[in-house]
């Protein structure tokens, strides 16, 4: 079974990353980040509830349920370089398995690994109405969370512990062209594992696109002051994980390749964004009999201060 205990730590914790170098919040991608600045001695505050149901059709019917919500702070040091760290809490990871003893139900909650990490504005180029910028993304993951949790048929499986118990770093590099209509963002990211107790999930690699359209209202003309906007979103992820690291060997149901898109909406005023969207597998490639996701439900707000 892949490990989920970084479901919220990529995508939502570079996805907060959204805020343009002025007092208004613009539009951004819902999955991963953006290349937009964050104004020197700006405040972000990010909430986003994730719901992920994943399932195989092995003998064992798996059936995996994460319920969780990302929260992250960020701020603006200069106004190029900004920090960020993000704290995941797991409602609920339930596991329901076929096993000799009939179906069976194993879960855990609590708050997960802790990560931190940094943007720099590496190039800028402004038009008249439009942007271009490019920002490499470095962090950690810190094994915070709980990594040995139980229950009535002894220690939860790995990738059902809220923690995963080893330090993780991830490096990215993010490009955005936004003018007054629509903006698209592109992500390259690599995230390399650590292992604890003989076990290491696999390294992943990720490709990730955003269009934004503003769809309300579709005219700027005669419209005072700075009004709220509503923007339709299309974002496709391609994510590659390595098989997971076990003792000496690897774990051959473990790992592989998939392809999301994620269809959404924005809503974006002055200060806040409420968004949605919903991630849908389209390919999925996975080693063995490794677990596949249904689907990803995010729904969150954004806060600038």
């Amino acid at each position: 079974m892949r490990n989920n205990n970084h479901l919220l730590s990529v995508p939502v914790l570079v996805g907060a990353l959204l805020m343009a170098g002025v007092s208004a919040v613009q539009a951004a991608p819902n999955t991963f980040n953006t290349a937009l600045p964050v104004a020197q001695g700006q405040t972000i505050w990010r909430e986003q509830f994730v719901l992920r149901e994943r399932s195989d059709n092995g003998p064992m019917d798996r059936q995996v349920s994460v319920q969780a919500l990302g929260s992250v702070l960020g701020y603006g040091v200069t106004s190029k370089f900004a920090v960020f760290g993000m704290v995941p809490y797991f409602f609920n990871k339930e596991l329901d398995v076929t096993t000799p003893m009939g179906r069976v139900e194993r879960d855990t909650s609590g708050f997960g690994d802790i990560s931190l990490f940094g943007r720099y504005t590496l190039y800028k180029k402004d038009y008249t109405g439009s942007t271009f910028r490019v920002a490499p993304v470095v962090g950690l993951t810190a094994p915070t969370g709980d990594d040995n949790d139980s229950d009535r048929f002894g220690e939860l499986p790995r990738p059902l512990q809220a923690g995963d118990g080893a330090w993780d770093v991830f490096g990215a590099v993010v490009t955005t062209y936004q003018t007054l209509q629509y903006q698209v963002d592109g992500q390259l990211l690599y995230r390399e594992n650590g292992r604890h107790d003989g076990f290491a999930r696999g390294d992943e690699t990720r490709f990730d696109a955003s269009l934004q359209y503003r769809i309300w209202p579709r005219s700027m003309k005669g419209v005072p002051g700075t009004p709220s906007f509503v923007y339709a979103l299309l974002e496709s992820n391609v994510i590659h994980r390595e098989r997971d690291d076990l003792g000496s060997g690897t774990d051959a149901d473990s790992g592989g390749t998939q392809w999301l898109l994620a269809p959404g909406l924005q809503y974006v005023s002055r200060s806040w964004i409420v968004e949605g969207t919903v991630q849908l597998p389209v390919a999925e490639d996975s080693n063995g009999d490794a677990i596949e996701d249904d689907y990803i439900v995010r729904v969150g707000f954004r806060r600038n201060f």
